[in-house]
């Protein structure tokens, strides 16, 4: 049987790689001093990245579901199942594009397309709900990451629904709760595809280690409920500036708080840890997980911060958010997809040039991210500091004071690109050379 799971990771990787690719142009634009317009602008480039990058991780996530359960169950409405899925997926994510290159929006926030093409995305999730349900099955008990991936999938589209309820003039009319709404949405979106991706990361950890124990440990529940509790509930600290009713923004700190739970665990785990990377540090799929783990610790911190109301009056709206945007999707997100596909995808030979050349291309890849997110930080305490009215100056002025910044920003994008692009595209050419997964 054909491996669709593979076909959906090289279409991930492929889309991973054109987000690069639109975010080195967007990055271009922060130089220019007069307005493009067309395909070229940044209107027309940010939505280019976003969803790229954006769809590109949901890609690999559903990718990486099907080569897990493919093999389960071989029967007609299996394939039925996934072929339907496939072709929908496929259809949505030309139509998205053709929308962008031909100016044809819509849409809002990170979802900026004709509304028309989120149909075929709302029905291949659909299709892959019940094809998921179908393969699995209840006759077994589930591990975590069955239920991680699971949930992930239901939020996605109860919260997919909630995206586009703008449509309707009785949600559109009413401001303040439109805004909620689509911010809200935003939050639980991010938090249902990190349930996906973050199961699929203890799969591997499971697979790595070949202790299968753990994924049905009560500790790993309970940490995949403290991760939903979030899902259902942090995204309001995205509204503080909202002026909702008060309750909305205590229960959003409290429950944000709750990630410190998160946070210590992983750094009582350090120590075994550090122990466990000797071992494997060779083993690319363990080293790209080992970096998602140490980018989470900084990227949880970040996310604390911005979760307390007197620094997110600051830091709302300004390139901080945009680091802890690129640190999530890049550093950890990504980090899962490629250690993934470096498990699945299983390079046949890797000669000791090969090791050595990815090894520099691994460690400078990290470098070079956490310099790149320093940069964008510097951005954001400028625009932090002038928004708040603590600086008396244009707008224009401001952006010139951060002009090194946004230099060092374009430059380290621009490295991130090739060095990242060079794993990408690394791994779909190893995947073209094998018909099947094993």
């Amino acid at each position: 049987m054909k491996n669709i799971g593979i076909i959906l990771v090289r279409i991930a990787l492929l889309l991973l790689l054109a987000g690069l690719f639109f975010g080195h142009l967007a990055s271009e634009t922060y130089q220019m001093t007069e307005a493009k317009n067309g395909v070229l602008g940044f209107l027309s480039l940010r939505p280019l990245h976003v969803s790229s990058a954006y769809l590109g991780i949901i890609t690999a996530g559903l990718g990486f579901i099907s080569i897990v359960i493919q093999k389960r169950k071989n029967t007609f409405l299996s394939k039925l199942l996934q072929y339907s899925h496939l072709a929908l997926w496929v259809i949505a994510l030309i139509g998205i594009f053709y929308s962008y290159f031909t100016g044809d929006f819509g849409g809002r926030e990170y979802w900026e397309f004709n509304p028309i093409w989120a149909v075929p995305i709302f029905v291949s999730f659909i299709i892959f709900l019940i094809y998921y349900l179908y393969q699995l099955g209840f006759k077994e008990k589930w591990n975590v990451y069955q239920w991680m991936w699971l949930t992930g999938i239901i939020f996605f589209i109860f919260t997919f629904i909630e995206n586009y309820l703008w449509l309707f003039p009785y949600f559109r009319s009413h401001f303040i709760a439109d805004m909620t709404l689509q911010w809200k949405v935003n939050g639980s979106l991010v938090g249902a595809v990190n349930q996906i991706i973050y199961g699929v990361a203890f799969y591997l950890m499971e697979k790595i280690s070949g202790d299968n124990k753990t994924s049905y440990q009560k500790l790993s529940f309970a940490l995949y409920f403290l991760g939903l509790f979030n899902l259902m509930f942090n995204w309001g600290h995205h509204i503080y500036l909202l002026p909702t009713e008060k309750i909305i923004h205590y229960i959003a700190y409290a429950v944000s708080m709750t990630e410190w739970i998160l946070f210590i665990r992983i750094f009582y785990k350090w120590n075994k840890q550090i122990k466990e990377n000797k071992q494997h540090y060779y083993f690319f799929p363990y080293r790209f997980l080992m970096a998602a783990d140490y980018w989470v610790i900084i990227n949880l911190g970040m996310a604390l911060l911005m979760s307390i109301p007197a620094i997110n009056l600051y830091t709302h709206g300004t390139h901080i958010t945009v680091a802890h945007a690129m640190g999530t999707t890049i550093g950890i997100n990504t980090m899962i997809i490629l250690a993934a596909s470096f498990y699945f995808i299983k390079p046949t030979f890797l000669s000791k040039k090969t090791l050595k050349l990815n090894s520099l291309f691994f460690w400078s890849t990290q470098l070079i991210l956490l310099t790149f997110l320093i940069s964008l930080i510097g951005m954001g305490i400028q625009r932090a500091l002038w928004q708040v009215g603590l600086k008396k100056s244009t707008f224009s002025q401001m952006t010139q004071a951060s002009s090194l910044w946004t230099l060092l920003f374009i430059i380290l994008g621009t490295l991130l690109m090739i060095f990242m692009g060079y794993f990408i595209i690394y791994l779909i050419l190893k995947s073209l050379k094998k018909n099947q997964v094993t």
